[in-house]
């Protein structure tokens, strides 16, 4: 007892951040999980691969060019779907979780880089970060990005410092796992690539091992685009070749990405002059600490000042996630410049000011706290219930309105107790078809929706409301 009240001592600032962080990341947790076509797909995925049914090559394509992933996210998280005995709420769980250990995991990497000023500050900010709480509280695989993109900045750093062959071989692991959580984490590689040429002929065979273990992690989706004339590769070349969203302007593009990240950080929109003197102040902040030769601090603002240039290539809308490759290593940044100001009580008082003021500009962002969730999993579950025992012919399919993709919700719950409809790109004819409408969508009939176009309806034999979604039941002149 003594021993562990020693330590409750020592570490208690961690310990409660740590706390404050699980607080705010399942806070009236099931009521606000998001349950909509991107997760009941993934668990129906999942599901599949724990009935031993179908073990993916590839993971979920993107929303820009469909590039499939790697199907890394759905082994990883897929015990969690069997610890809740397949209730989809295990896949958020598991998120959520890996999320708190994010805040340790911050805390022990960055104090063994740095010092136990910056592990805190960081750390601290990491758990009252609406975007990173907002990012943990449901399942997708851009979730994670922040928690391996800094585990893979660590070994990639503990690799060429040390030397160890272990480093480099998880370094490579990591790098490939961040990459199949989503494409975005291709921005590490320049900073990547720059940090590693004073040591990349002298541990030429080392790195050589970093990229047999990525390979290696990589296989199923190499296999995937060998067996599919580089579908994948080819769609990826294209995204660059032929999309309007990369534009040449490159330091205007760089000068929104950074603006963008500080709105998502502070929960604010800085003025532009704000913007400016902060990129100089990171810059000078930086530039400081060559001079002091204390290389930790600047490799890890090196590295998110190209990634940021690297993700500013692209001039489309950056969405919350998109920037999740840059969150930990901009957190540590302002962690370190605010650590360096603990000289006297002035200095102190700033930090404890801008500490509160961060909270204040964040809890706006804690939707948990104000008004109800959606309850989306239990409305989800709801609907699928009226179908399953409106279902009266085996072959059966359904579809949403109007996002023909939200309907992998119903099907999740619907495949899980034994009637599983009919898959959505099947060519097979289905001799009912329900229809499901989370607003308005008319006509059903007639409808230009290719699942409804095929199946070709002729008349609405019934329809119910459940939770305020509008379920209908159809058939055709071929249905016995």
């Amino acid at each position: 007892m003594r021993r562990i009240k020693s330590i409750l001592a020592k570490n208690w600032l961690i310990l409660t951040i740590f706390i404050a962080g699980i607080f705010l990341r399942f806070y009236n947790f099931s009521g606000f999980v998001t349950f909509l076509g991107d997760q009941g797909r993934d668990a129906i995925i999942i599901k599949r691969i724990l009935y031993g049914q179908h073990f993916p090559a590839i993971g979920a394509p993107t929303s820009v060019g469909q590039v499939y992933l790697g199907p890394f996210y759905y082994y990883f998280i897929a015990p969690w779907l069997l610890i809740f005995h397949f209730n989809p709420l295990g896949l958020a769980v598991g998120v959520a979780i890996f999320s708190c250990a994010f805040i340790l995991i911050n805390y022990f990497i960055v104090k063994e880089l740095f010092d136990d000023k910056t592990a805190l500050i960081s750390s601290f900010l990491i758990a009252f970060s609406y975007v990173l709480i907002d990012l943990s509280r449901f399942s997708w695989n851009p979730n994670l990005l922040p928690l391996f993109s800094l585990l893979t900045i660590y070994f990639f750093i503990k690799a060429i410092k040390t030397g160890y062959w272990k480093f480099y071989l998880l370094f490579g692991a990591f790098l490939a796992f961040s990459i199949q959580l989503h494409y975005l984490a291709l921005s590490l590689l320049l900073p990547i690539l720059i940090l590693s040429l004073p040591k990349l002929f002298s541990n030429f065979l080392k790195f050589l091992g970093s990229a047999a273990i990525f390979l290696f992690f990589s296989t199923p989706l190499l296999i995937f685009d060998l067996r599919h004339q580089f579908l994948n590769t080819r769609n990826f070349l294209a995204l660059f070749k032929e999309s309007s969203s990369v534009k040449a302007n490159i330091l205007k593009n760089f000068f929104d990405t950074f603006s963008t990240l500080n709105f998502y950080i502070f929960n604010t929109k800085f003025s532009f002059w704000i913007n400016i003197v902060l990129i100089f102040v990171i810059v000078a902040f930086l530039v400081s600490y060559v001079k002091r030769k204390k290389d930790q601090m600047f490799n890890f603002g090196l590295i998110f000042i190209l990634s940021t240039f690297v993700l500013s290539l692209y001039s489309g809308p950056k969405y919350l996630h998109y920037l999740g490759v840059l969150y930990p290593f901009y957190l540590v940044v302002i962690a370190g410049f605010l650590a360096n100001l603990f000289n006297n009580i002035g200095e102190k008082l700033l930090i404890v000011f801008f500490l509160v003021a961060f909270v204040a500009l964040n809890y706006q962002g804690y939707t948990f706290f104000h008004g109800r969730g959606s309850d989306q999993i239990r409305t989800a579950e709801d609907v699928a219930r009226k179908i399953f025992v409106h279902v009266d012919k085996p072959k059966y399919t359904v579809t949403g309105l109007p996002d023909k993709y939200s309907d992998s919700t119903y099907r999740y719950f619907l495949e899980i107790w034994g009637k599983a409809a009919l898959e959505k790109d099947s060519l097979e004819k289905a001799d009912e078809l329900f229809v499901v409408c989370d607003s308005q969508c008319t006509p059903i009939i007639g409808n230009p929706q290719w699942e409804i176009a095929y199946f070709a309806p002729t008349k609405i034999v019934a329809n119910w409301k459940v939770d305020g979604v509008r379920i209908y039941e159809l058939v055709n002149s071929e249905s016995k």
